[in-house]
């Protein structure tokens, strides 16, 4: 009786470890799903705003290029004649 008892209780042993692996295995598993998870949440915010921010730099550059087409013209001699216009200066008087 007594090897049957052992043999018995041997196999229970065995069943809870195999049990007990197994239950391990699948929350390790749904551990790194949850991270994969948060991970690909984290990237798509990222993306989004690398994209926000990209558009804001196309932005600036656009107004960086009229800014300075604007500066080439009021460098010349008509776009001071005409700054001078804008600011109170009328033709013929000397600038008085």
């Amino acid at each position: 009786m007594q090897k049957s008892d052992s043999v018995g209780a041997e196999n229970t042993k065995a069943k809870r470890i195999a049990i007990s692996a197994t239950v391990a295995g699948v929350l390790l598993i749904v551990f790194l799903v949850v991270i994969l998870v948060i991970q690909f949440a984290k990237i798509g915010v990222r993306n989004a705003e690398k994209g926000r921010l990209q558009d804001r730099i196309e932005q600036y550059e656009k107004l960086n290029q009229e800014t300075e087409k604007d500066i080439e013209f009021y460098k010349t001699q008509e776009g001071l004649r005409m700054l001078a216009v804008m600011n109170g200066w009328k033709k013929g008087t000397g600038g008085k």
